[in-house]
């Protein structure tokens, strides 16, 4: 009973918490079930009668499109960062070289640059390599990661047991073999967390494709919802509903991998 009393408080404070972060989800949900000019008049707890028609509207023929581009840059973005992420972490992590810690600094000092900075130059070497208009350049940009690399060799250096892969090399192992059947195994969390992540900021990248794409055909789902609406007037019901649509394979992704992200998170950040 005194052990119930104690958790008391934390499960108060989380359910605060859980609510208060609940609250604008359930505004949205709501308000894509009203019209454009039912949600311009203000706030509304209660559910409106507009959900199927801005179903209709936000899933039209060019929203498979979309849907598709996004499918297609972000998975490809995800697998191309994550492996190059992986064996760059690996090799930081697991291997003595001069310069190294020069590398490992230039990682670091790649984060603290904002992105928006290097957006100008990134689309005049597209455009150099005329690939300016096309996928390509929303998945080349994700290649090198600075966080992906820093993630990676934080994790290998806090959590894999170094023990294991100099005793693989002892028995003869090669160091392809050992990043696969050792190294990869052992860090799991770690990789599905760095997946969700970069599958999810690929997923939501709007200023990127806002800048490079110009042809309708190429269209990400940021793009598209924001272009719901005619020369007119912006249909915000229908773009609120294209929002929550397209966090659906989102919520699905979490769902399925929520314990290996959590593991992802916490197991790195404790030496041992």
């Amino acid at each position: 009973m005194k052990k119930k009393i104690k958790k008391l408080p934390k499960a108060i404070a989380i359910a605060i918490v859980s609510l208060i972060s609940f609250i604008p989800f359930y505004y949205t949900l709501i308000a894509a079930t009203h019209s454009t000019d039912e949600v311009m008049l203000g706030l509304s707890l209660l559910p409106g009668s507009h959900l199927i028609e801005n179903i209709t509207t936000a899933m039209n023929g060019t929203f498979w499109v979309a849907f598709k581009n996004s499918m297609i840059v972000s998975f490809s973005a995800m697998f191309c960062s994550v492996s190059i992420s992986l064996m760059a972490g690996y090799g930081l992590a697991a291997y003595q070289f001069k310069l190294k810690r020069v590398i490992y600094n230039f990682v670091l000092l790649t984060m603290m640059v904002p992105s928006v900075l290097g957006v100008i130059g990134y689309m005049q070497e597209m455009r150099a390599l005329r690939l300016s208009g096309s996928l390509l350049p929303l998945i080349l940009i994700w290649f090198p990661s600075g966080f992906g690399v820093f993630w990676i060799t934080q994790y290998l250096q806090n959590s894999l047991q170094m023990e294991l892969v100099e005793s693989a090399r002892i028995d003869g192992c090669n160091e392809f073999s050992i990043f696969l059947k050792i190294v990869l195994p052992c860090i799991r969390p770690a990789i599905i967390s760095l997946c969700l992540l970069i599958f999810l900021w690929s997923w939501n990248s709007y200023l990127l494709p806002l800048v490079m794409i110009n042809n309708v055909e190429n269209y990400t789902i940021p793009l598209y919802i924001q272009s719901l609406g005619n020369e007119h007037r912006k249909d915000i019901a229908a773009q609120i509903t294209g929002l929550l649509i397209s966090v659906l394979p989102l919520i699905a992704a979490f769902a399925v991998f929520s314990k290996d992200f959590i593991r992802g998170l916490t197991e790195g950040a404790v030496k041992g």
